[in-house]
């Protein structure tokens, strides 16, 4: 089994950005991650209602019924231009927390799923933190087990990981 803890951090930065699932320090709370987390889950919530999309709809009809007035200047240009382009930059942000939240979310109700089926191997818990090459490696082995599956005309059959020849990049990681 290979020594995980010199390439997994245990805590996270004075920040408060999300450690790896697999860490002791997931379960840590961080007052800044904390805050920023309702944050974003308010305004990204807020921002993909449909008022919000109407009112977003609102300012772009009530800036371009203002173009005749400005004369379609490079001004009345600019300040679309520049209001879109903060409040992208700003949501980026945003949508990321709110995405890398569920992801662990998901990840770990993944893990749990697994490592309460009796017939799953306990062996792919934590393994989104493979990198490409790995989980190509992995899913290489999962599409030849299907293929195997559906030679041997059993396509119904449960099946493991733990019950073949487990890809390199699998023993690599446990």
């Amino acid at each position: 089994m290979r020594d995980q803890t010199a390439e997994r951090p245990e805590a996270t930065d004075e920040l408060g950005s999300m450690p790896t699932t697999n860490s002791a320090s997931y379960a840590t709370h961080s007052t800044i991650q904390t805050a920023f987390d309702h944050f974003a889950s308010r305004v990204t919530r807020w921002a993909g209602s449909p008022t919000m999309f109407c009112m977003a709809l609102a300012v772009v009809l009530v800036w371009a019924l203002c173009g005749p007035m400005f004369g379609f200047s490079e001004v009345w240009q600019l300040v679309i231009n520049t209001a879109t382009t903060i409040v992208t930059f700003l949501m980026v942000f945003l949508i990321q927390q709110s995405a890398n939240k569920d992801s662990v979310a998901i990840h770990l109700k993944l893990n749990e799923l697994l490592a309460s089926n009796r017939h799953a191997s306990n062996r792919m818990i934590g393994i989104e933190d493979l990198d490409e090459q790995d989980l190509r490696e992995v899913a290489d082995f999962y599409a030849r087990l299907a293929d195997r599956a559906r030679e041997a005309g059993d396509e119904r059959k449960a099946c493991s990981i733990a019950d073949a020849d487990t890809p390199p990049a699998i023993d690599r990681f446990v």
